[in-house]
């Protein structure tokens, strides 16, 4: 079978790959000529743990090829996904300009019928909107070739997106013909051997289940957090709160783990997509609006106990900052919360020295020299004021704590993941912060 992806992003190339290694012949489009060429020598521009293996691998094998020519990767091919950014317009609604873009290309292009399915994360009714750019462009060629148009959301986490792919929880395919849907069922079929449950639906479900998951998932996170900031009010410890509630079959314990907010590339343009779209339709979705702004909120908490225990003038002092992405296992610090805070501490006066394992490049692009950038989490350190731990790394878990008592100028640790022992650090001498612990 051979399918096109067209967009080398994230979803693009994972999505690609993944499909090549269950021996499907793939053709990536990206117009960056510069991103195209580095693939060609196996060279992927994002960090994914496996993915320069995986590329490397399928296209000596014959079954991945990059291009910058649609009309090539088109020709002859069964499906082509459209992968390309959706990014939030000033009103939060998302941008469909690239993936109608993509979808007009196709049109112009296209001999045969294909398969166009979205896997970009759209809104309800961006799959007639590709439709209706494909059909004016065939229709200005006055050609009547047949086409489907289907949505295929993805649902990766960066950092696990090859296991979450070759692996998934569950495949939810939007169709709205039998065609597409016998299309999709062969393309997905090693999946189907290996019992991973495949989900077919109207296309209207498929564009909205992707949303709603990201939005209930986004919520939990709010919610917990919410819970910690009233522990911190009341004394309690919401790692034993959060046991208590997990241990509820009906709640359970994932995306329980409070902290400084989410960020990434998915969960807030989404929230804000979502509200949007809702608001366009004449409807107020009031919970989903009260986790957007406890999110925002929760990513100044913990500089309020850093300017609670400093004083809010915080000149001439030096901070050490671990962890810049938004999670750990990936370099992407898009709406990342240690911007926020490390913006915030620079904007009251302070020094800011960071370190990360995989973000410091796109650090680097964004802050410039305005922050110190080490080479160790202990080089970070040396002669701080104190310590902030903003993305759990794994490397960060388990410190020489006498070495960081060394390197820092105050014995100071502010914990925005709640990684590391209160109990043990006070014995130790140490201030400790976390997020609603005792």
């Amino acid at each position: 079978m051979r399918i096109a992806v067209v967009g080398t992003g994230y979803v693009g190339l994972v999505t690609g790959t993944c499909f090549a290694e269950t021996g499907v012949t793939v053709t990536c489009v990206d117009i960056d000529r510069d991103k195209i060429s580095r693939l060609r020598m196996a060279k992927p521009p994002i960090y994914e743990p496996g993915l320069e293996t995986m590329i490397r691998r399928n296209a000596e094998k014959g079954r991945l090829f990059f291009t910058t020519d649609i009309a090539e990767a088109i020709d002859k091919c069964e499906v082509v996904f459209i992968t390309v950014g959706t990014p939030p317009e000033e009103d939060g609604s998302a941008d469909l300009s690239h993936v109608l873009s993509v979808a007009r290309d196709i049109g112009r292009h296209m001999q045969d019928y294909i398969l166009i399915v979205t896997k970009s994360t759209v809104p309800v009714g961006a799959a007639e909107m590709v439709r209706k750019a494909v059909s004016e462009e065939l229709a200005a060629r006055n050609s009547k070739i047949p086409f489907d148009v289907a949505s295929n959301p993805e649902f990766l986490k960066e950092g696990d997106a090859i296991e979450d792919f070759l692996r998934p929880e569950r495949i939810v395919i939007g169709v709205d013909s039998e065609r597409a849907e016998d299309k999709m069922r062969k393309l997905y079929k090693p999946f189907i051997l290996n019992q991973h449950p495949i989900l077919f639906m109207d296309i209207a479900s498929a564009e909205l289940t992707k949303y709603a998951a990201n939005a209930m998932l986004a919520t939990r996170i709010s919610f917990i957090n919410e819970i910690a900031n009233l522990c911190d009010i009341l004394g309690a410890d919401v790692n034993l709160v959060r046991k208590g509630i997990g241990s509820d079959s009906r709640i359970g314990n994932k995306f329980l783990y409070p902290g400084v907010g989410y960020g990434g590339s998915c969960f807030p343009k989404d929230i804000k997509a979502l509200i949007r779209s809702a608001e366009e339709r004449g409807y107020s979705m009031n919970v989903i609006k009260a986790v957007d702004l406890a999110n925002e909120q929760q990513k100044r908490r913990l500089m309020t106990k850093v300017t609670e225990h400093f004083g809010p003038d915080l000149t001439g002092l030096l901070f050490a900052v671990w962890g810049l992405t938004f999670k750990p296992q990936t370099d992407d610090t898009r709406e990342s919360p240690s911007l926020v805070i490390i913006n915030r501490l620079l904007e009251s006066g302070a020094q800011v020295k960071v370190y990360d394992p995989a973000g410091m490049p796109e650090v680097m692009a964004k802050l410039g020299d305005r922050v110190t950038y080490a080479s160790d989490p202990y080089q970070a350190a040396e002669g701080a004021d104190a310590l902030l731990l903003i993305t759990e790394w794994a490397e960060f878990r388990l410190p020489d704590w006498d070495e960081v008592s060394d390197k820092l100028k105050q014995k100071i640790v502010f914990d925005g993941r709640n990684v590391f022992d209160p109990a043990e650090l006070k014995r130790m001498g140490f201030v400790y912060y976390g997020i609603g612990r005792r």
